[in-house]
């Protein structure tokens, strides 16, 4: 069956993303509004310590289309994201990163193979990182192909569009970053159709992403031991 949705809700969190939230909220607007689809806008400001979300909320105020959410704490990625799922009320969920690292204009041709699957997942053709990051990036995907045998290239990419149906159906627990994978393994073993396109990777240019800290490592390997037994022991994945 052929999924053709009528509205989008694109999300984005924000922690150290000052820098990049005037050029994600124009770059958003502009590609949301060439699809001709109904749109939202939903920014979840995870206890940012520069205070983002408040430059956020100043374009809210002009367009009722943008909707911004404040953690009083930072929560961590995951945790930003499943708030952003969970006020999202579109047909279809386009989740990308606040910092300008992946580009909003994939959406189209995300949209493309959405006719055909519940949910999008993407990987980098070069991904442009420092070494240090590659090798984390790398060893991180082929220890989850191994651990749950999927064939996905890069399960790490924070750009994804998933259906309302998924939503509804898949439970998602991580906080991390670990959500992305989560989601697509999940998905696969619920079986819902996923499929993988190539993007171009723009690194971030300025500031630190939090993702690869000793602290995040540490919850992500934890939670990846908490999907393995679920998956063993044929825990319920889904709703």
């Amino acid at each position: 069956k052929m999924l053709n949705p009528k509205s989008i809700s694109l999300v984005f969190p924000l922690y150290k993303d000052k820098s990049t939230v005037k050029i994600m909220i124009s770059k958003s607007l502009n590609v949301l509004k060439k699809t001709k689809k109904k749109f939202e806008i939903i920014i979840i400001d995870d206890g940012c310590p520069q205070n983002s979300g408040k430059i956020a909320q100043a374009y809210a105020k002009k367009n009722y289309k943008i909707k911004v959410f404040f953690h009083k704490k930072n929560k961590g990625y995951g945790a930003a994201i499943k708030t952003g799922i969970k006020k999202s009320k579109f047909d279809c969920i386009f989740l990308i990163d606040g910092d300008n690292e992946y580009n909003v204009n994939d959406l189209p041709r995300m949209l493309n193979a959405f006719k055909h699957n519940d949910l999008v997942i993407t990987y980098r053709y070069k991904n442009k990182n420092n070494l240090n990051r590659i090798f984390i990036s790398w060893a991180y995907n082929f220890i989850l192909r191994f651990l749950f045998k999927t064939s996905y290239k890069d399960v790490s990419v924070g750009s994804r569009l998933l259906s309302k149906k998924l939503k509804n159906k898949i439970i998602i627990k991580s906080d991390t970053p670990f959500i992305n994978a989560e989601l697509a393994i999940k998905s696969k073993y619920c079986g819902y159709k996923v499929q993988e396109i190539g993007i171009q990777h723009h690194p971030r240019v300025i500031g630190n992403g939090s993702v690869v800290s000793i602290k995040n490592i540490l919850l992500m390997i934890k939670e990846i031991i908490v999907l393995f037994i679920h998956i063993c022991l044929k825990k319920k994945l889904a709703r």
